[in-house]
Parts: structure tokens; sequence; C-alpha cells
């Protein structure tokens, strides 16, 4: 590091925050031993950057309450109803314009400010798991509310880090009149995998520059290149057969379950025989009304993971045809086969991923207390974890994954976006390591000091990004060279939706049904409580000192 970097840093207020060690995306190596893009900062810029740092700081107050309302809402995937209200409800009173009801999606919105280049689009998820509540600051199971959905992957802490981001970086660019638009959105139903196809049809990101996206992790992290992550088509299978006596005359039925059944195991005896990185799951969603009826209706739901577009392409036609040798043994009908989401492995920026890490160097990871070691190691002792509490270095820097060591995993619909324009996605630490994902103790910090803390640490790093692609054109020019020249010069996109598919609006509308009006008397007031742990009268942390068997 040159003494000058530092004196300009020192100059501009920063202090710049070396982590320890730095960890590579799995498999990657460390790309920060090969940073081919530097991008030199003036002295204005790094002044800048110290003003932004402030500001959000300034804003921490309401990164809680944000984070705390969004959590408390608790929404399924296209059902994000309250959540999507209050959200643009905050950027509207910002001087954002709202678009709402986009794609054919009730819950997604674009909000936009600014005017002229660059175009920048902050992007991040808002849905929650099914039956993961549970009380946030307590290492252990204590539901508040029996079965309902929660927050069980941290969704709720994305849209409230690039919103301080946004509207800090907007205060800079209005007292130094700068040319540029923020366009911020929402991933509707990530974990249907089900929206932002749907967003990238409907010309969101046409005019847009560059993509900044986030999604909550451990650490401060940023990475290039191929992706480990898989493709993915998400889609349900409905049988139709004829309903009869089950007992009277069940020679005269024709089980359309029986067909469900038999494709599930025909696709465990097809699954010997392909290729090792696949990854595919499946829960039949209806299987009849009562035993005593021949079930004429039956849907299973298939997720069909594979490295890329192609394998997974030929993975659903695969079922297809699975499915229909499962209707012909059943006497039934394959009545329809409907894609209910999709999403490309993603392919992120490498001009933009390297300049975002130098910014994340710069902010360095949250300052954890007592009580936020407490409540990590407490939760990992409990699901008997290493209690490593939280990481306090970081600054991660992945690089593109080979194709040797691609070995399954999970997905992510900003796939489809990263194909579009340069993309890449910003990880940032508002969770405790070692939890098993999609579970009800992913839900356990995000209300708590944990995640408030990680927020504004990474929406420094977001701003900072942001103020970068606005003063810096080469950058923008890097990024849509990598883009073309690199990205798509062998690998063009196409939609693994049709052009007929729709957005499945429908999903999780009976879940939400049966638990709303018990969920909203856990909303948050931020009016009458500090935060959340407060209404709900935890103390925080409460852990067990030993797990309860």
């Amino acid at each position: 590091m040159s003494r000058s970097l530092f004196r300009s840093l020192a100059l501009a207020g920063l202090t710049l925050v070396v982590p320890c060690s730095l960890t590579a995306q799995r498999g990657g190596g460390n790309a920060a031993d090969s940073i081919k893009y530097v991008y030199p900062a003036s002295p204005e810029l790094e002044a800048m950057k110290a003003e932004v740092a402030k500001k959000i700081d300034a804003k921490a107050k309401l990164v809680q309450e944000m984070v705390d309302q969004v959590f408390s809402f608790g929404e399924l995937g296209m059902q994000e109803f309250e959540t999507s209200k209050y959200l643009t409800g905050i950027l509207e009173q910002n001087g954002f314009k709202v678009e709402r009801g986009v794609a054919g999606m009730p819950t997604a919105w674009v909000a936009k400010w600014g005017s002229g280049k660059p175009v920048i689009s902050l992007g991040s998820d808002i849905d929650g798991i099914p039956q993961t509540n549970t009380k946030p600051g307590v290492g252990f199971r204590d539901q508040y509310l029996q079965g309902a959905p929660s927050h069980g992957e941290g969704h709720n802490s994305g849209v409230p880090l690039n919103i301080a981001a946004a509207l800090a970086v907007k205060e800079i660019m209005e007292a130094k009149k700068m040319p540029g638009t923020l366009v911020l959105w929402p991933g509707v139903a990530e974990e249907q995998m089900a929206g932002k196809a749907f967003l990238v049809r409907a010309g969101v990101f046409k005019d847009v520059d560059i993509t900044l996206f986030t999604h909550v992790g451990q650490d401060l992290g940023v990475s290039w290149g191929q992706s480990g992550n898989t493709a993915l088509i998400s889609a349900q299978f409905r049988f139709k057969g004829q309903s009869a006596h089950a007992a009277g005359a069940p020679w005269r039925g024709r089980s359309a379950l029986d067909a469900a059944l038999l494709m599930a195991t025909g696709w465990e005896y097809r699954r010997e025989h392909l290729e090792l990185q696949q990854r595919s799951h499946y829960v039949i969603t209806d299987g009849g009304d009562q035993p005593n009826v021949v079930p004429s209706t039956a849907t299973i739901w298939f997720y069909f993971r594979e490295r890329d577009a192609e394998h997974v392409k030929a993975n659903f036609e695969m079922g297809k045809r699975v499915a229909l040798g499962a209707a012909m043994m059943s006497d039934v009908q394959l009545d329809t086969v409907m894609i209910v989401g999709s999403g490309w492995s993603g392919h992120f920026s490498r001009p933009v991923a390297e300049d975002m890490y130098a910014n994340i160097k710069k902010v360095g990871m949250p300052a954890w207390d007592e009580k936020d070691q407490t409540l990590a190691k407490g939760l990992q002792r409990e699901l008997g974890q290493p209690e490593r509490g939280l990481l306090t270095t970081g600054g991660r820097l992945g690089g593109p994954i080979p194709e040797n060591l691609r070995q399954g995993g999970g997905s992510d619909d900003i796939g489809d976006v990263s194909w579009n324009m340069p993309t890449i996605t910003l990880n940032y630490p508002a969770n405790i390591p070692g939890l098993p994902g999609h579970n009800w103790a992913n839900s356990i910090a995000m209300a708590t000091p944990i995640a408030h803390k990680g927020v504004v640490a990474g929406a420094k790093v977001q701003a900072m990004t942001v103020l970068d692609i606005l003063t810096t054109p080469q950058l923008v020019k890097d990024a849509w060279d990598y883009f073309n020249n690199e990205q798509t010069k062998t690998i063009k996109y196409y939609p693994l939706i049709g052009p007929n598919d729709q957005p499945p609006i429908w999903l999780n509308k009976d879940i939400l049904m049966k638990y709303r009006e018990d969920m909203k008397k856990f909303y948050y007031d931020p009016k009458k409580y500090k935060n959340y742990l407060e209404q709900l009268g935890i103390t925080y942390p409460t852990v067990h000192d030993k797990p309860v068997p």
C-alpha cells in the first residue's frame, strides 16, 4: 500500500481497515492477488466517500427501523404487500418516483430519482421463508406465532441497505448537482425464482448501465466471473384423472396422485444417470382431498438445477418425458406443465467487483460487541456448530469458479439480470456463520444489532461504489467492455420462461391468508418502541448455557 494512498485517505477523513485474512469464493482462488482494474480516486472523490459514510452513520436509526419493520411483516413471495407499501412510502417521501405493479406482479415496483447517465440500479430481495417464525435475539427456537413465516434467510435487510445508500448519495448529488439516475427495485419471490426474469422481460433494465445487487451474508464480499450458482427451472406438473369411491368402485377411478407418485419414483431412478452437478427436488402440493375418494387431480412441483441454461433445459425436458410416462402408466392426463420460475447461473462484472472490493477494504467489518458475539456463539452451540462467533475480519474478493469445481448448489435469479448488463452482488455481514439456511435459526439475528450494524457497513460500501460509478466514466466503459467482449462473447442470454408464461402471483396466498391477521398483531411500531426486541419484550441476547435436548 503506497504512502500517498494512505495520505489521501487521511486527508479525506477515512480510516482504511485492512482485513487480516482474505477469503476467496470457494474454488475461485484469491482474486485479490490479481486485480486488473484500479481507478485512482481524486481527493474530491475521497472526500465524498468520507461524507457519504458519515451520512449513512447518521441514518443508523432509520436503518434499524426499516430492518425491524420489514422483519415484522414476514411476508412470503408474491405476497409482500405490506413490505412493498412501506418501502415505497419511504422512497416517495424522499423524492423518488415510484411505479408499482411492475411486470404484472402486484408487489413489484421500481423507484427512480435523478436524470441522465449513468443509470445505476440497486436491487435486493424482500421475501421470507415458510415456518421460520422465532423470536429474534433468542439463541434457540422460541416462536411467537406458531408455524408462521418469517425472514429465515434475511431478505428483510437488503432493500433497507439500498435505501440508506441511495438517500445518502442523493444528498451529495443534489449538493454537487451531479448527473445520474438511481433506480431501486425489489427481488420479488426470489425463493421461488419467480420474479427477476419477468422484470427483465418487461424491460426494467433496458437503460441501466450497472446493477449493484445485495444479499445478506456473514462478511463483506464480492466476486466476479462465473459464479458457483446453478441455473434453475421451477415447474409444476398437474395431472388429471377420474374420481370414484375408493372402496366401493376403485376400478372406475383413475388416480392423478398415482401419476404424481410415479413421476417422483421415475425421477429417482433417472437421477442415477444424471451428471453429478445437478440438483433436483420436489413436493406434492395437491395429492387429493380425502382418502375415500380416488384423487382426480394432483400436482407435483419440481426444482431442476444444473450448471447452466442448456443443462437445466435438458433436465426439464427429461422431467416432462418422465411425467408423460407416469401419466400413461396411470391412465390419466398430464394436464399442464407450468413454469413457475427460472434463473440463469450468474456471471458478474470484474471491473465493478474489483472497484467495490477497494471500498470494502475502506469500510471494514462492523465492531461487534460482547452481546452480539454471545448471541452468535449461543446459537452456534445450540446447533452443534463450532462456537466461532461472528467474523471480525473480512474483505473477500472471489474470482471465477472453474468448470471442474462447479459441483452444484443454490440458485439466485439475479443471474438473469447479470446476463443483461454489468452486475455484481455485494454480500454484507448481517447474519451468523454456521447456520443451515432457509431455517428458523437464520431468522434470529435479522432484527438485532447484528443485522443493523451489518446493513450500515454494507450501505457504506454500496454508496461508495455508486459514487465511483457516477464520477468515473472509465469504470462504466470497462464494465461494458468486459460484458460485451468477455462475458457474452460466446454465450448469449435467452429467457428460460416462455413468451406466454405469466408471473405466479397466486404463490403463497393461502399461507398468508391463514396467518396474516395474527401476524398483524406483531407488526413493529417504531412510534412506541425503540426496536423490535423491545416490542417483543426480549432481553438481548437470550441464550442457553448448553443445548437443551
